[in-house]
């Protein structure tokens, strides 16, 4: 009988012997690739913590002890410890289990935003109400793929260096990656204490002549686990966590069962903010995974286990893959375009461009806003920066889009990958805030492509443009066909003639198909389709349009609130033009984890419920109403 079987809360893990937890780690690797190879999700991340997770569990009293992880994609260990292993075959589905972090799943999960960097702060803040309560609990901070390279971690750190009263133990799992190896001065400190040949030659030898005596093993685990005693004398140096005054415990195999339970309990006992530091391997126990160059299998789809081979069909060209080529295009004819990544640059579609152009690639860390002002300076210093994010990490560089890029009149290139719709990761990754926000920044340029030609055409303009920022967004969900243009007035295209009198439907991105699709289901006299070749600002043709029209519907991926349909309403009442606006998009709230294509009907944004939403405007707009309006 397996040991996992047996597992129902974290209170079943410390009734097993040493023995037994060494086996239950490995029976939890295997489980982790037979369940997420069918679902998906984050495989090497959560194949790398196992051991750290189980000691944490084993030496912490959750949800006593608040267990915080960021970015969260590493808590699916977490997940089978505390009693959802059942579950699992639904990660990622609709109704199923979340791929983060979720309250409403578990009181043993503290919180659920998906973003990097934010675990120290919450820590902080939850231990300062435990203190100010009154009572005996410690939290527990686990940061690492590369969220350290975050400045919020920072900010943090400071913050809580200043604090000896909180009890708060920070556990840096330093795997040197997030997708991609961490970069950074960050980075090379850490790798240096991780990688010194005399503080590792040492630990060997003492482990060797040390572990076979009496008490050798304690004596071994406090020498491994305390900062002071070997890492000082050897490497030199103090170490650029406890320099902030924090004490610092490290660095600790993050796989030794023993070693990490041994440090987590003495930092427990300090009763006070202590750092952690904790060298794992992402995609550990899993060959094809730990052989995997690029990012350890960071994320997976559904798969062979085996063979690893994807079990989705060919979807053919992707909007990532189509960005990838124009960029090395537009690097080899333009040698003063610069791409910038936030340690992504494998998932958005840059890794061609840096291995043509290597010198032209910055990759500054999961920092997305030192990104957009660090490309306000090159634009300032004559290069075109193409900033490649996805489109939630925007988010968090709102005020420096605002006020360094866009008040500064800087010719900066924002693409937003995976806009709109995610889906399976929640709420936290749908990208279907950006329009929102891009539309109170002044002069700034938006547009949505619906297929590679306008995609291309887009890029390519996008970077001659020198006097303010551009932003094109576009999906994650496959990259459709060709999609014809019967006529161009002025930066409109017009993709379906109608009745000029009649309905206008306006469309962006990746719902034109969807809308052209719904005008077909309509009955009456045909729907004028059409789609702007830049969503912002508003064209003086699509005010012309929805001004002759008798209704407008405007369809857009992304938040209906701030969104392109209610900026097109409020353009038409500044010129006084009543013509009835339905605007139809994602509503204002936080979705549930869905496919995208779930989510699209359940929302009405999908052909069907387009043309339903359609047929109701009209029937409550009579044929005579527009003439009405003109009288």
């Amino acid at each position: 009988m397996a040991l996992l079987d047996d597992i129902s809360c974290p209170d079943d893990l410390r009734e097993l012997s040493d023995g037994q937890t060494e086996k239950l780690a490995t029976e939890i690797r295997r489980f982790l690739i037979e369940h997420v190879s069918r679902t998906g999700g984050h495989l090497g991340p959560n194949l790398g913590v196992v051991e750290l997770t189980l000691a944490i569990h084993r030496v912490f009293d959750s949800p006593n002890d608040p267990i915080i992880f960021d970015t969260g994609h590493q808590s699916y260990v977490h997940k089978i410890l505390t009693g959802r292993a059942g579950d699992f075959d639904t990660l990622r589905r609709e109704g199923g289990l979340s791929g983060y972090p979720s309250r409403s799943e578990s009181p043993h999960d503290w919180v659920e935003n998906s973003h990097a960097s934010t675990s120290l702060s919450w820590a902080e803040g939850i231990a300062e109400g435990i203190r100010l309560r009154g009572e005996d609990r410690t939290v527990v901070a686990v940061i690492g793929d590369g969220a350290l390279t975050g400045g919020m971690a920072w900010e943090a750190l400071d913050s809580i260096a200043a604090r000896q009263d909180l009890r708060l133990v920070i556990v840096v799992n330093d795997n040197g990656r997030s997708y991609y190896p961490t970069v950074g001065g960050l980075a090379n400190r850490l790798s240096a204490i991780r990688t010194d040949p005399r503080y590792e030659e040492t630990l060997d030898r003492i482990k060797q002549h040390v572990t076979d005596k009496p008490l050798g093993r304690q004596v071994y685990g406090l020498m491994h686990g305390v900062k002071t005693g070997v890492k000082d004398a050897l490497i030199g140096q103090q170490g650029i966590f406890s320099d902030l005054g924090i004490k610092y415990l490290g660095p600790v195999d993050g796989h030794d069962l023993g070693a990490m339970e041994r440090v987590l309990e003495m930092a427990r006992r300090y009763r006070q903010p202590v750092i952690v530091h904790t060298i794992t391997s992402k995609g550990k126990g899993y060959p094809a995974a730990e052989r995997d160059e690029e990012d350890h299998f960071h994320t997976v789809g559904a798969m062979d286990p085996v063979t690893c081979e994807p079990l989705a069909t060919d979807r053919g060209a992707t909007w990532t893959s189509t960005f990838a080529e124009t960029m090395t295009e537009i690097g080899e004819q333009r040698e003063d375009v610069v791409a910038v990544t936030a340690a992504m640059l494998h998932p958005v579609g840059l890794a061609p461009f840096a291995e043509r152009f290597g010198d032209r690639v910055l990759d500054v860390g999961i920092a997305e806003q030192h990104a957009l002002t660090m490309a306000a300076g090159l634009s300032a210093a004559g290069m075109h920066p193409v900033v490649a994010l996805y489109a939630t990490f925007l988010n968090r560089a709102f005020d420096q889009l605002l006020m360094d890029v866009g008040m500064h009149h800087q010719g900066v290139t924002v693409v937003l990958d995976r806009a709109g719709l995610t889906g399976t990761d929640g709420a936290s990754h749908n990208g279907m805030w950006d329009m929102s926000m891009c539309g109170l920044v002044p002069g700034l340029r938006l547009a949505s492509p619906r297929d590679r030609g306008h995609l291309v055409g887009l890029l390519h303009e996008a970077v001659g443009i020198d006097d303010g920022p551009t932003v094109i967004r576009y999906s994650k969900d496959r990259m459709p066909d060709e999609i014809p243009v019967v006529a161009d007035r002025e930066g409109l295209d017009i993709l379906q003639e109608g009745d000029p009198e009649g309905l206008l439907l306006v469309c962006h991105g990746q719902l034109c198909g969807e809308t052209l699709e719904a005008a077909r289901l309509l009955d009456g006299p045909a729907a004028t389709v059409v789609s702007p070749h830049w969503d912002l600002p508003i064209c003086d043709a699509l005010l012309e349009a929805a001004a002759s029209s008798r209704a407008v519907v405007s369809i857009e991926d992304g938040l209906v609130v701030g969104g392109l349909g209610s900026r097109l309403s409020q353009e038409l009442r500044l010129r006084g033009v009543w013509t009835p606006v339905r605007e139809l998009g994602i509503p204002q709230a936080y979705l549930p984890h869905a496919s995208r294509s779930a989510l699209l009907h359940r929302l009405g944004l999908d052909a069907e419920g387009i043309a339903a939403s359609v047929r109701d405007l009209a029937g409550r707009i009579p044929a005579s109403a527009q003439a009405a309006q003109q009288a």
